[in-house]
């Protein structure tokens, strides 16, 4: 299929700049005026057609900062017939990672003119989409563990979804971090450092990268020819961490499904008077922002929550406005962070 040529518009030499209206409202008139081009080419950029040449849109761009032009989201919205408006369901935001989630899609969804309304599952995930079909949201981005409702839920055929860490749902596009391979890599890397066995502080059991971590985990220890000991189970937080020590007193190594629960048991180990690393390692996973200033500084796997969200909202707003109808499943890599904890 031919692709639309850009349209490039030159600027005249002594462009007009037309006084605020009676309201004090910036309008397409002004901003087309500064940027010496028309109204349909400003209308298009604040629409978000792609058919406008890079050099017009920077001028444009510029001008309307430079006067501190705001589109009118009612016209916006009757023009279009969308909402310019995107939904995200959480269950919580006590754990670091759907807080670092929430700013991230709200950052790529400004970026993109959308604005970000935030509503909860924890009625049910078919209250969320009911919420948030009312709202008249233009689509929806389910995260974390309120993807772990999805695929028991009948999604609504008339709401564009992407799910974050969750099986593929039909009629969906999913993004999730490649959560197996972190932990291979986490379990691997204590090995590596000469910790003969490593035990799985995991998440909850309905979560999707929590089972998915605990398989990386099963697997690197099948690889090396080593039997699995029976995961120890937490809810992510760090008393559920804290908890787990306990059970994990006489663990070589211990590697854990997120830092919070990492961060407990250190706690725990230390009231213990187990040394880590010397006589215990342990490796949790997120990179929360205070994972180098824990005590010893936490080597984990760092999950890139910006690119997530990124893709989350690029994958939704190509859906929106029609750019893509693809239903894909995208999976993002994560690091190894080596820290004085396996040391």
């Amino acid at each position: 299929m031919m692709s639309q040529p850009l349209e490039p518009e030159p600027s005249p030499a002594q462009p007009t700049h037309p006084a605020p209206g009676a309201t004090g409202r910036v309008s397409m008139a002004m901003v087309a005026a500064r940027a010496g081009v028309s109204g349909q080419t400003v209308s298009r950029v604040v629409n978000g057609s792609p058919r406008v040449d890079p050099a017009t849109r920077a001028r444009i761009e510029d001008a309307m900062a430079a006067l501190g032009y705001r589109p009118h989201r009612a016209a916006r919205t009757l023009r279009t017939g969308r909402s310019q408006t995107i939904g995200l369901i959480v269950t919580t935001l006590t754990t670091i990672g759907n807080s670092r989630m929430l700013q991230a899609t709200a950052e790529a969804a400004a970026e993109r003119g959308y604005a970000l309304t935030l509503v909860t599952a924890a009625h049910g995930i078919a209250a969320a989409f009911d919420s948030l079909i009312a709202q008249e949201v233009d689509g929806a981005i389910v995260l974390n563990e309120a993807s772990a409702q999805v695929a028991a839920a009948t999604l609504p055929p008339d709401l564009r979804l992407v799910i974050v860490d969750a099986p593929k749902a039909a009629n969906s596009t999913s993004v999730h971090s490649d959560h197996a391979r972190g932990a291979f890599t986490a379990t691997t890397h204590l090995l590596q450092r000469g910790y003969h066995v490593v035990h799985h502080l995991a998440g909850p059991a309905d979560s999707f990268a929590a089972n998915e971590r605990e398989r990386g985990w099963r697997e690197a220890l099948l690889q090396a020819g080593i039997g699995a000991p029976e995961p120890v189970r937490g809810n992510w937080s760090a008393e559920s961490g804290y908890s787990a020590g306990a059970l994990l007193s006489g663990a070589p190594a211990v590697f854990c499904a997120n830092d919070q629960m990492a961060l407990g048991l250190l706690r725990s180990f230390a009231n213990q008077g187990r040394r880590v690393p010397e006589q215990v390692g342990v490796v949790g996973f997120d990179d929360v922002p205070d994972a180098a200033n824990y005590q010893p500084p936490l080597t984990t796997i760092r999950q890139d929550f910006t690119a997530l969200a990124h893709r989350a909202v690029q994958a939704l707003v190509a859906d929106i406005e029609g750019t893509s109808t693809t239903w894909s499943t995208t999976v993002i890599p994560t690091t190894l962070i080596d820290r004085d904890s396996t040391r």
